[in-house]
């Protein structure tokens, strides 16, 4: 996710630690704490990412695509994260460590905001298409949510509104919340989102206000908690339409394919709309010593959202009807690739290889690969390798041992799937 929604949800989140927490005996102890856990969950919830010092260690785009969402997104250096965090919050704030001294509650529930930040970071991440490793290293395959899109608004209502509300001060209060709505109607009239998204997020923010006015003296304990509900039941929605499409694309490709073995489906869900995916499919065709990637949207209720209203800007347009179901699922580029040449190059040229333990949908041609993940067949994107150019050059290092997405393809020893979802 960006580092917005992190911010947001980590400043929801400790919010609702100190308020389903006993008060302080005295206010200015209540005021430290509540700056406290406000503070410690939301650097906990952005402490992974400051693997992004790390990504300058081998070149680019390797070192960015190796190291970001790294060995700090890992619950084994989470550990240490969060002592770095406590430590430094106990070293340079001196009325916090005189409370985490005098207050067992305080001592419990900035532990609890710092593990609960560093949590939801990782399990953030691990919704989208992008993917995590976060049993590493007892275990090096990368995990992949593929059902809420990397920067999302639902989350900022969710937990923006809630704590917009707990402002005292009528101007501040006001202004944020016509910020985040105009923020909102920004990106729709930018064909980011749909109008019936943005009116699907105005009512969740005027219902979570609603609940912060009729409840404003439990310090908007309630309207976070149903901001939290309201976040949790998105991303279940999101998961039964992510098995919906994953159905429905299965059963096309097997339709167009019959000879093929699908092995994977990046799904990249579309913001605040689970009616619209984008997708690219990897299936082995051993017929022709080769493998086949395709790019569509599919949108699951037509009748509502034909595919082709699905917002371009997320994933492009629509351009190829499916022949059978035009509204509901339209192609967009296809690849057929050599497993042959795939292998070669992962034997011979350290820098292929090294980028094949992150590459999910690898499109190769004569000199560059891309991960299709996030652009159209034929467009370079931040995963583009010029495999070629470097090849002659010395062998990037440090290269992380995270497994190969793609060890179906390589035909690897351990060449068990590699990819969980």
């Amino acid at each position: 996710m960006d580092n917005i929604t992190h911010s947001v949800v980590g400043l929801g989140i400790g919010a609702l630690i100190d308020r389903s927490v006993a008060p302080e005996p005295d206010a200015a102890a209540q005021r430290t704490r509540t700056r406290l856990l406000l503070t410690v969950c939301c650097l906990a919830s952005n402490f992974p990412d400051l693997d992004l010092v790390l990504t300058r260690l081998i070149e680019a785009p390797l070192g960015y695509l190796l190291h970001h969402r790294g060995h700090t997104h890992t619950l084994v250096a989470g550990i240490a994260e969060i002592a770095v965090l406590l430590g430094l919050v106990w070293l340079l704030w001196p009325a916090a460590r005189t409370l985490l001294r005098t207050s067992p509650r305080a001592r419990m529930a900035a532990l609890g905001a710092a593990c609960a930040g560093l949590l939801l970071h990782m399990t953030m991440d691990g919704l989208n298409v992008y993917g995590v490793h976060p049993f590493w290293p007892f275990d090096a395959r990368w995990f992949y949510g593929d059902l809420v899109f990397i920067v999302e608004p639902v989350f900022w209502v969710a937990f923006g509104v809630p704590l917009a509300a707990m402002i005292g001060r009528r101007l501040p209060r006001t202004l944020l919340l016509v910020l985040l709505a105009g923020v909102l109607v920004g990106v729709t009239a930018l064909r980011y989102l749909q109008w019936g998204s943005l009116a699907g997020l105005l009512a969740l923010g005027a219902a979570l206000g609603w609940i912060a006015w009729r409840r404003r003296g439990d310090r908007g304990r309630h309207a976070l908690a149903a901001g939290l509900a309201a976040s949790l039941a998105f991303v279940a929605v999101q998961a039964l339409a992510l098995h919906a499409v994953r159905a429905d694309v299965a059963q096309t490709v097997a339709r167009l394919d019959p000879g093929e073995a699908l092995l994977d489906m990046a799904m990249t869900a579309y913001p605040a709309n689970p009616l619209c995916w984008s997708f690219v499919t990897v299936a082995s065709d051993a017929a022709h010593g080769g493998y086949h990637l395709r790019r569509g949207l599919l949108s699951l209720a037509p009748g509502v959202t034909p595919v082709t209203a699905c917002p371009a800007r997320i994933a492009g347009q629509a351009t190829q009807p499916d022949a059978a179901d035009g509204a509901r699922l339209a192609w967009q580029h296809e690849a057929r690739h050599s497993l042959a040449q795939l292998r070669d190059l992962q034997k011979n040229n350290c820098h292929f290889d090294a980028w094949m333990r992150f590459a999910r949908a690898p499109s190769v041609d004569a000199a560059e690969a891309t991960d299709v993940r996030w652009s159209p067949f034929g467009n370079r994107n931040f995963s583009t390798i010029d495999y070629a150019a470097v090849a002659a050059q010395p062998c990037p290092q440090p290269v992380p041992d995270w497994s190969y997405p793609r060890a179906d393809l390589l035909q690897r020893p351990d060449a068990r799937a590699e990819v969980a979802r």
